[in-house]
Protein backbone atom coordinates (compact mmCIF):
# COMPACT_ATOMS: atom_id res chain seq x y z
CA UNK A 1 0.00 0.00 0.00
CA UNK A 2 1.40 3.41 -1.08
CA UNK A 3 0.23 6.04 1.37
CA UNK A 4 1.28 10.37 0.71
CA UNK A 5 3.53 11.56 2.94
CA UNK A 6 1.84 13.51 5.76
CA UNK A 7 3.86 16.67 7.08
CA UNK A 8 1.42 17.15 10.09
CA UNK A 9 2.84 14.17 11.73
CA UNK A 10 6.62 13.98 12.97
CA UNK A 11 9.39 12.11 11.15
CA UNK A 12 10.10 8.92 12.77
CA UNK A 13 13.69 7.63 13.27
CA UNK A 14 14.85 4.17 14.45
CA UNK A 15 17.40 4.40 16.71
CA UNK A 16 18.21 0.25 16.11
CA UNK A 17 18.63 0.93 12.81
CA UNK A 18 21.01 2.39 10.24
CA UNK A 19 19.11 5.72 10.79
CA UNK A 20 20.29 4.95 14.43
CA UNK A 21 23.33 5.49 13.80
CA UNK A 22 25.65 8.56 15.56
CA UNK A 23 26.84 9.99 12.30
CA UNK A 24 23.58 9.66 10.27
CA UNK A 25 21.80 11.45 14.00
CA UNK A 26 24.33 14.23 13.03
CA UNK A 27 23.60 13.83 9.25
CA UNK A 28 19.73 14.55 10.23
CA UNK A 29 21.00 17.44 12.80
CA UNK A 30 22.76 19.42 10.84
CA UNK A 31 20.00 19.23 7.69
CA UNK A 32 17.16 20.12 10.20
CA UNK A 33 18.98 22.86 11.97
CA UNK A 34 19.87 24.20 8.84
CA UNK A 35 16.25 24.15 7.75
CA UNK A 36 15.29 25.80 10.66
CA UNK A 37 17.50 28.35 10.82
CA UNK A 38 19.13 27.17 14.23
CA UNK A 39 22.94 27.16 15.29
CA UNK A 40 24.37 24.28 13.15
CA UNK A 41 27.53 24.61 14.94
CA UNK A 42 26.51 24.99 18.24
CA UNK A 43 24.20 21.92 17.69
CA UNK A 44 27.12 19.43 16.34
CA UNK A 45 29.52 20.39 18.94
CA UNK A 46 26.90 19.66 21.76
CA UNK A 47 25.82 16.58 20.01
CA UNK A 48 29.80 16.08 20.00
CA UNK A 49 30.14 16.78 23.83
CA UNK A 50 30.03 13.52 25.30
CA UNK A 51 28.58 9.38 24.73
CA UNK A 52 25.74 8.26 22.22
CA UNK A 53 23.21 8.84 24.72
CA UNK A 54 24.13 12.68 25.48
CA UNK A 55 23.86 12.72 21.18
CA UNK A 56 20.14 11.50 21.37
CA UNK A 57 19.30 13.86 24.13
CA UNK A 58 20.60 16.95 22.37
CA UNK A 59 19.14 15.87 19.11
CA UNK A 60 15.42 15.25 21.08
CA UNK A 61 16.00 18.56 22.59
CA UNK A 62 16.39 20.71 19.89
CA UNK A 63 14.57 18.28 17.18
CA UNK A 64 12.13 16.37 19.40
CA UNK A 65 9.18 18.56 18.21
CA UNK A 66 9.72 17.43 14.64
CA UNK A 67 11.13 14.05 14.92
CA UNK A 68 9.85 10.67 16.68
CA UNK A 69 12.66 8.36 18.17
CA UNK A 70 12.25 4.93 18.64
CA UNK A 71 14.16 2.67 20.32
Amino acid sequence: MIRSKSYDSPYIIDLTGPDGNAFCLMGHARKLSRTLNLNTEQIMSEMMGGDYENLVEVFDGYFGDYVILER
